[in-house]
């Protein structure tokens, strides 16, 4: 019988008893037994699973996924019981009722459904006005509290369907709980955990950058939080919502700060970018990674010198598909300039590729990469999490310089393209920038340029820029005016690439599907799908007239 593992991070992690239930950006939902450590049983969805939560009498077992539904299984064999249907966007999230007769969703179409057993919706609540992250049910069943990236937390009234009130943070909030009084506990993209009781919110700086998950052990009144800055802290709360913090863990490169669940009064289970969970017992401040190994996912690829690099969820960089050299962790993109390639990722750490060196320390992730000349002199801009643009002088092979920091956005900077004396910037929330290469000052910015998450952006020769987008569309960004272009894929745009000219524009789903787009005739060209995984990356080789997309599944693909 062939081992069950992830191929893919693994999203989402629950806990019931003896079993551990596992999501993955794979695809795959795993059931696992954790005295053993083996896993028992599988199940699919269609898209990547976005989070996993067992019932209160273990038998059954929900996920959430990209794919557009939640599913209901019955355990311990996985079998599929129900689809809930409807959302018209990923479901980032499902929960049972305290008597598990219903299920709560969230999606990205900004919808919190109700559903029967049957997969039958039997309430919609709408009013956040940004995608909805997650949702939770009150003890009693009677109420359903829901979190945003509209900053956000809302509480429902679950008979009627109406909004019962509307706690304002003003920041996303991707992460809530209940603590044992039944107060609202949450986590946000300014690291700040808050408390709120009726209409009072405390605040509680807890992190240098966002909290991606907050769980609580009610019965040991304590709160644990992992933040994308790299730490893991464990927090008591006493009977008047007050918050001490007891212990602080750097979390291991290996671990997604996405995924946690509480496993017992002194262990949490946590999801990694590898095989399997990896378990934290927070007493003796000691994480057990045994058995997790990452996948071999590509999450970049490009052209250095003529040869074909790559680097992926295991941190390998990988020349001509041989391995080079390791960077230790997750790295999200590849940038060439000259003698030099740059990669970087979830550590926040800056590396030359092509020797593993450490060349500086950001306190939040790394997501891309742009080479520029300024004033003849080569730089780099790199865009983090926290919404920084950090850029730099390219020295020599072993020496970068900080030149400066551009606080441009209040969220993650997805992509950079530069041409002429312009660098163009996009942000996940909607937001684009162009920067003046000599001054580094912004000469203009637009607000809500797409209707969701922006993914990537692309020089077009030296006429303008495109961005790419979860709405689905191509924009061109060009002498002042933008131009809006309904692609062919079914599921979000993830990645964008353009010939040397400009005349094509090649872009990448999260669903496998690749479509090119004739510049000049504004037209889409070319569609097709190599692949069941996402599209993670594309680059263009100018010596042979091709592009080359990379997936998660760890292929390359070639299209002339």
């Amino acid at each position: 019988m062939t081992k069950l593992t992830h191929t893919g991070p693994i999203s989402s992690v629950a806990s019931q008893g003896k079993l551990v239930a596992t999501a993955g950006y794979d695809n795959r939902v795993i059931l696992w037994d954790v005295d053993s450590g083996q896993a028992l049983s599988q199940g699919w969805h269609d898209h990547l699973v976005n989070h996993c939560e067992f019932s209160h009498d273990g038998k059954s077992l929900v996920t959430a996924s990209s794919d557009y539904s939640a599913r209901l299984w019955v355990l311990p064999e996985m079998r599929l019981q129900a689809v809930l249907a409807g959302h018209g966007d990923d479901v980032d999230m499902a929960s049972f009722s305290p008597d598990d007769q219903k299920i709560a969703t969230c999606a990205l179409d900004r919808a919190v459904r109700i559903y029967d057993r049957l997969g039958i919706c039997m309430k919609e609540l709408r009013g956040h006005t940004g995608n909805i992250i997650s949702v939770m049910w009150s003890a009693d069943g009677n109420r359903l509290v829901s979190s945003s990236v509209d900053g956000t937390v809302r509480e429902w009234d679950v008979t009627s369907g109406e909004q019962l009130h509307c706690h304002e943070l003003a920041v996303r909030t991707d992460t809530i709980a209940f603590d044992q009084e039944e107060r609202i506990i949450a986590g946000d993209d300014e690291g700040r955990i808050a408390i709120i009781t009726d209409q009072r919110i405390r605040f509680y700086p807890a992190h240098r950058a966002g909290i991606k998950k907050l769980v609580c052990n009610v019965a040991q009144r304590i709160v644990a939080t992992l933040s994308y800055d790299r730490t893991l802290a464990i927090w008591r709360i006493d009977e008047h919502g007050e918050l001490a913090e007891i212990n602080r863990t750097e979390i291991p490169a290996v671990i997604w700060s996405r995924a946690a669940a509480v496993l017992d009064e002194r262990r949490l289970v946590v999801g990694t970018f590898g095989t399997r969970y990896a378990i934290y017992n927070w007493i003796e401040n000691q994480w057990d990674v045994d058995g997790v190994s990452a996948g071999n996912a590509i999450n970049a690829v490009s052209l250095h010198r003529g040869d074909v690099y790559t680097v992926g969820d295991a941190g390998k960089v990988c020349r001509n598909g041989k391995h080079l050299t390791d960077m230790g962790s997750l790295c999200n993109f590849l940038s060439s300039s000259d003698d030099m390639l740059f990669t970087g990722g979830q550590l926040g750490t800056l590396f030359n590729a092509l020797n593993g060196d450490s060349l500086y320390q950001h306190h939040s992730p790394l997501n891309c990469g742009i080479s520029f000349l300024r004033s003849g002199v080569p730089h780099l801009a790199i865009g983090t999490y926290t919404g920084e643009i950090l850029v730099f002088r390219i020295e020599n092979q072993s020496n970068i310089e900080l030149v400066d920091t551009l606080k441009i956005f209040g969220n993650a900077v997805k992509g950079l393209a530069c041409s002429g004396q312009q660098i163009f910037s996009v942000c996940a929330n909607t937001a684009i920038s162009w920067i003046d290469m000599e001054s580094l000052h912004v000469s203009e910015q637009r607000q809500h340029s797409h209707e969701k998450i922006i993914n990537a952006c692309a020089t077009i020769g030296n006429h303008g820029f495109a961005s790419v987008s979860r709405d689905r569309t191509l924009r061109l960004w060009m002498n002042g005016v933008c131009e809006t272009y309904e692609s062919p894929h079914p599921n979000s745009v993830k990645t964008l690439c353009s010939s040397d000219d400009g005349n094509v524009l090649l872009s990448g789903s999260y669903g496998g599907t690749i479509a090119s787009f004739d510049v000049p005739s504004r037209s889409w060209s070319g569609f097709h799908r190599p692949t069941t995984s996402g599209i993670s990356s594309i680059t263009y080789d100018s010596s042979n007239r091709r592009f080359i997309a990379a997936s998660y599944d760890g292929s390359l693909h070639t299209i002339f």
